[in-house]
């Protein structure tokens, strides 16, 4: 694959990126929600129902995330994001801080960031890595039962939705890692992108929207990744003489 040095990247991470790291994905039988109804742990009802729970659940999340690091994939993305000459955007539905610690910087939690809590009455959004309960006082305003996780739940909107679409609508390579296909307005970002751009999935196995890419790679994150930024290094020193599929 040859693209332009002046042409933009926009990559889209999902669970299975992660997965490989070890973290639990977001479905399927061994799922990090089978035990629980996803209304019950991901939704602003399941919090006003319940606050205990859902704060309960995602201090597990938060514990967990301290047990894994970054992969293979992580790093080379992180290292393609720094070699890259043209703008270049990390968008991941993941909500864990894998890519940061890889070294990634610009990137974006379109589903939010476990590691950070928002109080619902100053809208301040803070760093958080210990647990939280109901009655944490914010650190901010000070206020009790105003801290929620910095998530976006079923039936809210994602972050940066605008900012993604621009840079989908210009860039020349759209790539999916390790997604589903199920969840959207993820799973639509390939129809945004421009005919002429090159569109690429890496998965385990075929994802719901599969069809929609012109090309489709089959197999782990950790291997198909750093492949493919030795391939896109690699274009950047060779002539090219087409953008387009």
């Amino acid at each position: 694959m040859q693209l332009p040095t002046s042409s933009s990247i926009v990559i889209l991470t999902g669970a299975g990126i992660s997965a490989e790291s070890g973290l639990s994905t977001f479905r399927g039988g061994g799922g990090l929600w089978e035990n629980h109804r996803v209304e019950d742990v991901a939704s602003p009802e399941g919090f006003i129902t319940d606050p205990q729970l859902v704060h309960r659940f995602y201090n597990q999340r938060r514990a967990q995330l301290r047990t894994v690091q970054p992969n293979l994939a992580h790093l080379a993305l992180a290292e393609l994001e720094k070699a890259w000459p043209g703008d270049f955007m990390l968008v991941t539905q993941n909500v864990d801080d894998l890519h940061e610690r890889a070294g990634s910087q610009k990137l974006v939690h379109m589903h939010g960031e476990l590691a950070k809590v928002r109080c619902m009455l100053c809208g301040e959004v803070l760093p958080w890595e210990g647990d939280t309960q109901p009655g944490t006082p914010c650190p901010t305003c000070g206020k009790k039962k105003s801290l929620r996780p910095h998530v976006v739940w079923f039936g809210e909107v994602p972050f940066a939705l605008d900012c993604i679409g621009r840079a989908l609508e210009k860039c020349g390579l759209f790539v999916a890692i390790g997604t589903s296909g199920h969840v959207y307005p993820a799973a639509g970002f390939v129809e945004l992108v421009s005919p002429f751009a090159y569109t690429l999935e890496l998965n385990l196995e075929a994802s719901q929207v599969a069809s929609g890419f012109f090309e489709l790679r089959s197999g782990k994150a950790t291997e198909l990744v750093p492949a493919l930024l030795k391939e896109l290094l690699a274009g950047i020193q060779a002539p090219v003489h087409a953008t387009g599929p």
